[in-house]
């Protein structure tokens, strides 16, 4: 039986990893059979009573709960109030309650801590978490107390044996194990919410170490990532059939908030507020083609939102590897549907690329490095399945190794290696 854990708790989604003797680490099944699954909470208080405690939905569930209309309140990206005044401060989740946001990393390090248990036949109570290089950008105070707000989090869950790794050398151990000379990675982490980078140097003589904190030459990130593919391509691709970049009797562009709003996935409820609905149905006068507003608002009052984002997603994934997609929009009209080739979707987020091979520049040149000195790419996160991305980033290092590490686990992984050199 596995006597320890090690949890990716990720801004977007998250993995446990259980490591055995003599075994290669093992991924935990964590939501429908998958290794990963959304960090996300949602807190559901629909026909509860006011003394009746939420019922806790987590991953693909909490947001099934949200795009349903579900009352209550949905809780992502939460590893971002580490660090901030917010994480001890108090939130309302609906019906008048509220609930600190560090509780609510507790209870989703809770559910993970369970469902590693789950898979190990017993009880967990050391653990590795990962940890970005910096969880608060020049401010060492704050990343210090973002940290130790995450190991308060898991202590109150019932880990009493807490040790970090920092993420990007966690996704290099796997590669570092292969190599039998000293070198300098390129990690290339691009996930839905974040594009990060850093230089690690890794080799045989790094392995043994445990504190691998020098060896990390440069960190660098963006908030820009798959997330923002999906709403440029809605955006160019699909809501202009219901008015987006479309014109009014009188030449001028029709109001666009709405369509930013729909292309937003946080915001995307927003729109359905009955003021919002009764704004919109008074615009059509705004629109040349009534066609346009009569989608709009089928969408609207249908609540399509979600599905839209989802298709842009969908077509994304389907030209990532080079090619054309159709997208079937008959949810909103009958026969309507757009067709998308690999170079329109490059176009849509030609903005969001140029930013991300700017971040990778900027990485090298914090370590004072020559590209030339870099003598591996190591890939993970899922937007680095995206082939042109990964092309002009590789571009960039012409003389490094390509290496792609699993783009949705290799962190838990390389986590699960450390748990296994730090734990035993």
């Amino acid at each position: 039986m596995p006597a320890v854990c090690a949890i990716d708790f990720g801004t977007s989604n998250s993995a446990i990893a259980l490591p055995r003797a003599g075994q290669p680490v093992q991924l935990v099944a964590v939501e429908d059979g998958q290794p990963t699954m959304p960090t996300a909470v949602f807190y559901a208080v629909e026909g509860l009573a006011a003394y009746e405690e939420p019922e806790l939905l987590f991953g693909r569930a909490a947001v099934a709960a949200y795009v349903e209309g579900i009352e209550g309140r949905l809780m992502r990206s939460m590893k971002s109030i580490l660090g901030s005044t917010l994480a001890d401060q108090a939130t309302d989740v609906g019906g008048g309650r509220t609930v600190r946001y560090l509780d609510v990393v507790g209870a989703y390090l809770r559910r993970l801590k369970a469902l590693a248990e789950r898979d190990a036949g017993g009880p967990l109570q050391r653990v590795v978490l990962g940890r970005p290089v910096f969880f608060v950008d020049d401010d060492p105070e704050r990343d210090r107390a973002a940290q130790a707000a995450l190991e308060r989090a898991a202590r109150q869950v019932g880990f009493t044996d807490i040790a970090f790794q920092f993420e990007p050398i966690a996704a290099a151990l796997d590669y570092e194990t292969t190599i039998d000379t000293e070198q300098i990675v390129l990690v290339a982490d691009i996930g839905g919410g974040t594009s990060d980078f850093s230089l690690v140097r890794v080799g045989p003589r790094q392995r043994r170490k445990v504190d691998r904190h020098a060896d990390i030459l440069a960190n660098h990130g963006v908030h820009v990532a798959g997330t923002d593919f999906d709403r440029h391509i809605e955006l160019a691709h699909i809501l202009p059939v219901c008015g987006y970049r479309g014109v009014g009797p009188t030449g001028r562009e029709v109001p666009s908030k709405v369509y930013f709003d729909l292309a937003t996935w946080h915001l995307i409820n927003t729109v359905y507020a009955a003021g919002r609905v009764a704004e919109l149905q008074q615009m059509r006068s705004f629109y040349a083609d009534l066609r346009h507003h009569a989608r709009l608002m089928d969408v609207v009052q249908q609540r399509l939102g979600h599905a839209l984002i989802g298709q842009a997603e969908a077509a994304k994934i389907a030209v990532a590897d080079g090619g054309a997609t159709r997208i079937d929009l008959s949810l909103i009209e009958a026969g309507l549907e757009r067709s998308v080739q690999e170079a329109d979707a490059i176009t849509a987020i030609e903005a969001d690329l140029a930013q991300i091979l700017a971040a990778a520049d900027e990485t090298l040149a914090q370590a004072g490095l020559a590209a030339a000195q870099v003598g591996a790419l190591y890939f993970t996160g899922g937007s680095t399945g995206l082939r042109p991305l990964a092309e002009r980033i590789a571009a960039r290092f012409p003389q490094a190794r390509v290496v792609r590490g699993n783009r949705f686990s290799s962190v838990a992984q390389g986590l699960g290696v450390h748990a296994q050199r730090v734990f035993g």
